[in-house]
């Protein structure tokens, strides 16, 4: 994908300053965004579990699809060590809210308003697109990124 940006980017002769996702092996830059009640959840405050964060928002079809899909896992593998950081990038609470309850997601959520329009946030984890997905492992590192659900399990399996 972040090809295909690129490319667009350079036939329409834009200036793209690159900037690198956290990359694999790297310690995973910490979030503490607010959760529903207002109160600041961080990615350093799992450490010691295994966390898949996933970046999306309510308006995103893909991201409600992988939010669904990633349920049985979650469900699985939750009281082995496993946790999900759903990070959105809903800029309307309420939406995101709602989705949250549509989707039936029961792990720790956040919501960054900003992020969407170009932030701290998104500028760390360079998102591109999302939903965007990286695995942190118990010592807050990345080991995968773009992770769906049968490699999740799989890794998982390993990890856990």
């Amino acid at each position: 994908m972040k090809k295909f940006f690129s490319a667009i980017a350079f036939t329409l002769g834009l200036n793209v300053l690159a900037i690198a996702q956290p990359s694999i092996g790297s310690i995973a830059p910490d979030i503490a965004l607010p959760n529903a009640k207002g109160v600041v959840t961080s990615l350093s405050s799992l450490k010691g579990k295994v966390v898949l964060i996933d970046f999306w928002a309510s308006w995103c079809g893909p991201c409600r699809i992988n939010n669904r899909a990633i349920i049985p896992v979650y469900k699985k593998y939750s009281s082995k060590g496993f946790e999900i950081l759903s990070v959105s990038i809903d800029a309307n609470p309420a939406s995101w809210l709602k989705a949250i309850e549509q989707d039936k997601m029961d792990w720790k959520q956040v919501i960054d308003t900003q992020a969407a329009y170009g932030n701290e946030l998104s500028k760390t984890w360079d998102l591109q697109y999302i939903p965007s997905t990286f695995l942190i492992n118990k010592e807050g590192k990345v080991v995968a990124q773009g992770v769906e659900k049968k490699e999740l399990e799989k890794l998982l399996i390993k990890m856990l």
